[in-house]
């Protein structure tokens, strides 16, 4: 069978398959999106190796070109919908400005987040500092609106108070201000940290220590949703890469009380606890547990790659009844965020991955690189990939991070 056959074939099982399901005869994909059907490659045979670094390759058995959407499901169109597209907005080959903590502020249509702590190519490490650089989104629509193809908006640091060191987590805004988790340098503490979003942006430490022992560095902060009380998880990252003393306490996930000063472990077990997002209702909790990146320690195939699954008590907000929600088949699931319908998204090895409410995954957006983290913005979809920071004009909606004080 020619291979022109086989896509008409394969095309035409796509349209049965997505009307059977959806009930939608006016189902249209996305131009450049693929369909990739479990059934079709349940059985790939000794002759496909590329499972030898299917750790950090990723699964594209179809050889399309980046970037891309891929569809595992018909039901990811409904998130996608019919015209989405992946565009680069900015980018600075050779800096890793573009990794974590990223906060929308829909009031400045802005966007805020952080540069690489200690990894390749971020330029920061025991002696140096990480950056935070904000993107004006009104910008990106101005440029994207006039041109089809790629654009690279010029980006802006923020200068950043020396209380706030090696950012690597954010959400909010929380009262106005943005919540970042740091993972602390040297011997400077990690810390929960709010920071104005306009000049002169003054910061706020809220917690730099549990009961006077230093974290080891902070990952990532999110609020429960309907309280104003903050969950942050706590790897060993900035000791495996390079920028932190060993670590002196398990790797946990904590819960953070700033009307109280309480704060109390909710969760452990794991490698490296690494995002942590809550369901729009914050009845459930979901931490990625990337223990298999062990820095300088290397890579391990074998420890989690895994995002697990809490209920959250409601008279006690401990996290309960762990289990495994999904396991990345690329790279391991760095940041996460959910959408309004209560789907799953993480940063992965190749792209970033998108699971329904029940731990399928349903599609990806296909990057060919690392992409830790993604925000949901008025313009669509931001995706961070380390050098390279990209937009997909999808219909779906992220749920509400904020906190103001009449909520």
């Amino acid at each position: 069978m020619t291979k022109l056959a086989a896509g008409a074939i394969l095309a035409v099982a796509f349209a049965a398959v997505s009307k059977a399901s959806t009930g939608n005869s006016n189902l249209t994909v996305p131009p450049g999106a693929v369909y990739i059907n479990p059934l079709t490659y349940n059985v790939l045979g000794a002759s496909y190796t590329e499972w030898r670094n299917s750790s950090s390759v990723g699964f594209n058995p179809t050889n399309t070109a980046p970037p891309f959407i891929q569809i595992f499901d018909p039901s990811f169109l409904k998130i996608t919908g019919p015209s989405a597209k992946i565009r680069q907005i900015a980018s600075n080959p050779g800096f890793a400005f573009a990794h974590e903590a990223p906060i929308y502020v829909e009031e400045l249509n802005a966007l805020f987040f952080s540069s690489n702590g200690g990894g390749t190519l971020g330029y920061s490490g025991w002696y140096n500092n990480s950056a935070v650089s904000m993107l004006n989104m009104t910008e990106v629509d101005m440029a994207l609106a006039s041109s089809t193809g790629n654009v690279n908006i010029q980006v802006e640091t923020v200068n950043l108070p020396d209380t706030v060191q090696m950012v690597n987590g954010g959400t909010g805004p929380y009262k106005g201000d943005l919540l970042f988790a740091t993972s602390g340098r040297a011997l400077l503490p990690p810390s929960i940290v709010l920071l104005n979003p306009t000049p002169p942006y003054n910061a706020t430490v809220l917690l730099d220590n549990f009961l006077g022992r230093q974290f080891n560095s902070l990952n990532d902060v999110k609020i429960l949703p309907g309280t104003d009380v903050l969950y942050f998880t706590d790897p060993s990252y900035g000791y495996l890469n390079g920028f932190r003393p060993q670590a002196m306490l398990p790797s946990q996930v904590y819960r953070f009380d700033p009307s109280t000063g309480q704060v109390r472990t909710v969760a452990d077990q794991f490698v490296n606890p690494n995002g942590i997002a809550f369901t729009p209702d914050g009845t459930t909790a979901f931490i990625t547990d990337s223990g298999m990146a062990g820095g300088f320690l290397g890579t391990n195939q074998t420890y989690p790659a895994t995002i697990y699954q809490y209920d959250v008590d409601p008279s006690t907000q401990s996290l309960k009844n762990r289990r495994v929600f999904a396991y990345a088949d690329s790279g391991i699931p760095d940041g996460i965020q959910l959408d309004a319908k209560g789907n799953v998204y993480s940063g992965c090895g190749e792209g970033i991955h998108v699971w329904n409410a029940q731990g399928t995954l349903i599609g990806k957006f296909y990057i060919n690189s690392t992409s830790p983290e993604i925000i949901f913005t008025k313009s669509g979809l931001v995706i961070l990939a380390e050098e390279t920071v990209y937009l997909a004009n999808i219909e779906a909606e992220g749920m509400d991070l904020t906190y103001n004080v009449n909520h």
